[in-house]
């Protein structure tokens, strides 16, 4: 079945976004009677489509909970791999989405744009849960400079300077945690002063092995990696 999130439960009935009705409507092609999932407070349920300015619930579906809150600090990056970064990490599993302005970043200030690219990205995000039937979307902050992160729980940098500790030795040395966050550096990669400054905020810089990945491709290799580790 389709999952939405919707704008409002009323008693048994299920307010969605006006985009969703369209889409019930005109790209799904859906008919009344046609049951879809409609998360509402991390809940959901099963719903048919009684007329397309109505949706009841039938039953409250079994879901899960998310255990682990995860993080992504990721720079500025151009449109198209902004949208695949913020698809791909939304799909495995993270929680917030905290843009920041990286000295090496190819973009650079937006702060014209900020309100209008939220919203965009969030709408990905949005989308990329639906389809990948999360009953969360992850939280997209606004976009911050480095000095500006204030976050508790464990901490990492993604680094091409360190040389011996690794992300498995890094997540082995931590026991137990709910909360991790990781920053992930612009493709010419973070400088040393901005290194340097993460480390004093206490985040631990880690090597993610010989090679040297696109900065798309990292947060797929770490959350990939956090994702395993939790079915064990």
């Amino acid at each position: 079945m389709q999952r939405y999130f919707c704008k409002e439960k009323i008693n048994n009935q299920i307010i969605l976004y006006p985009d969703d009705y369209h889409h019930i409507k005109n790209v799904m092609r859906m008919n009344i009677g046609d049951l879809i999932e409609v998360v509402y407070n991390k809940k959901v349920y099963k719903c048919e489509i009684k007329n397309f300015d109505c949706i009841e619930i039938i039953e409250e579906i079994k879901s899960y909970d998310e255990d682990i809150e995860i993080n992504l600090v990721i720079p500025l990056l151009k449109e198209q791999k902004m949208d695949f970064v913020l698809q791909k990490a939304t799909e495995l599993g993270v929680s917030k989405i905290i843009p920041f302005y990286a000295t090496r970043s190819i973009v650079s200030n937006i702060k014209e744009k900020e309100d209008k690219k939220i919203v965009r990205w969030s709408r990905i995000c949005k989308e990329a849960s639906e389809q990948s039937k999360r009953n969360t979307i992850p939280v997209i902050t606004n976009i911050k400079r480095l000095n500006e992160l204030n976050i508790d729980g464990v901490k990492l940098v993604c680094s091409t300077c360190e040389k011996s500790e690794n992300l498995k030795m890094f997540l082995q040395s931590q026991h137990k945690y709910d909360k991790i966050t990781i920053v992930v550096g612009p493709e010419g990669g973070l400088t040393m002063e901005e290194e340097l400054k993460l480390n004093e905020m206490g985040f631990k810089s880690i090597t993610l092995g010989n090679r040297i990945m696109r900065v798309e491709t990292v947060p797929i290799f770490i959350l990939s990696i956090l994702n395993y580790i939790s079915m064990e």
